[in-house]
């Protein structure tokens, strides 16, 4: 089955293009449906799934987005482009994302963001059979929620567990190329600890222009009305350094089959740390792809190069989704077998 991103017929002022909603959706024979959630916190939280029309469902994608991103722009596209393929998927924006609650760009501790993932993903897999493999998808930051999300041992809050993730572009190092100068990085911590709002950290350059090669491509991420377009508050951007240093202990504990895709040109999330996450990660299911000369956004690369990138995505997500299936229909003859011995 063979369909091509939705990227492609987005203009640089909607994702849909030229078509409503409603229209784009029934063009790609997807059913779309979204509600609000109350956090721990009793914010609003925003989050909405797509489900194929025409196709099977044969497993669950939890997606999750990165800092300044949301769930209805260009993560809607992929998402869309997923479940077309036969995939249930799921997205929630992040507190002070997208159209959740919350000041914009907020993110002081990134286990409240864990936590609030783990209990909707939780949520909408329960709605499905048990034994359908459910898989993430992160992006960006939600690359380094992602592992937190699988690494989450505490008992608090109890994880779904996941047949595997796919981690585009992930944040576990932050480019030399892109993080704040010497010396702000290094008196961020008092920064944080007196004005944790400020939209006060200097970055080596826009994120839309050093994210997205294509020009109408970027110019549709600053298109998007609820896209964060200031500087990174100084606790969130201690928040961020932070959770990188963590997630790059616990390497050798990722025991999750997974893919990487990552622009080897990537000026924002450091492609060698994902190399590290690769060679360090004890799962016996592991995938490296970094494409040489791409940006960190992905699907703001040239059309071949998109249709390169996520055909791999998908053709990894479906290939283990068949693979679950079968080894369900073998359990399922083992068990049938040993009942009649019985």
């Amino acid at each position: 089955m063979e369909h091509k991103h939705p990227i492609a017929e987005a203009n640089e002022t909607s994702p849909f293009g030229s078509l409503s909603p409603k229209q784009f959706y029934a063009r790609h024979s997807v059913s779309h449906a979204s509600e609000y959630i109350t956090s721990k916190q009793g914010l609003k939280l925003f989050a909405q799934w797509w489900t194929p029309d025409q196709t099977p469902i044969k497993g669950i994608v939890c997606v999750v987005h990165g800092y300044t991103g949301e769930s209805s722009w260009f993560v809607l596209l992929t998402s869309v482009h997923i479940a077309k393929h036969g995939f249930a998927v799921c997205a929630i924006d992040h507190m002070g994302h997208g159209y959740s609650e919350g000041l914009i760009a907020y993110l002081p501790d990134i286990n409240l963001v864990v936590d609030e993932c783990i209990l909707f993903f939780n949520k909408f897999c329960a709605g499905y059979a048990p034994n359908l493999p459910a898989f993430l998808y992160a992006e960006s930051l939600g690359g380094a929620i992602a592992l937190l999300i699988t690494l989450r041992r505490d008992g608090v809050c109890p994880v779904r567990p996941f047949d595997g993730a796919v981690l585009n572009g992930a944040m576990y190092g932050i480019s030399d190329k892109f993080k704040p100068p010497w010396p702000l990085e290094h008196f961020l911590s008092i920064a944080a600890a007196l004005v944790p709002t400020w939209c006060v950290v200097p970055t080596r350059g826009s994120l839309p222009l050093v994210s997205f090669k294509v020009e109408w491509k970027r110019q549709l991420a600053v298109a998007c009305p609820r896209r964060p377009l200031q500087r990174p508050r100084a606790a969130t951007a201690q928040e961020l350094l932070r959770v990188c240093r963590e997630i790059q202990g616990q390497f050798n504990e990722v025991d999750i089959p997974f893919l990487i895709v990552h622009g080897g040109g990537d000026v924002v999330c450091d492609p060698a740390c994902a190399e590290r996450l690769y060679e360090c990660a004890a799962s016996k299911d592991k995938t490296l792809r970094i494409y040489p000369g791409m940006w960190h956004q992905l699907v703001g690369e040239p059309d071949e190069n998109v249709e390169l990138v996520f055909g791999e995505v998908v053709n990894w997500l479906v290939t283990r989704a068949d693979q679950a299936a079968a080894g369900s229909v073998v359990e399922d003859v083992d068990a049938a077998a040993a009942t009649e011995i019985k």
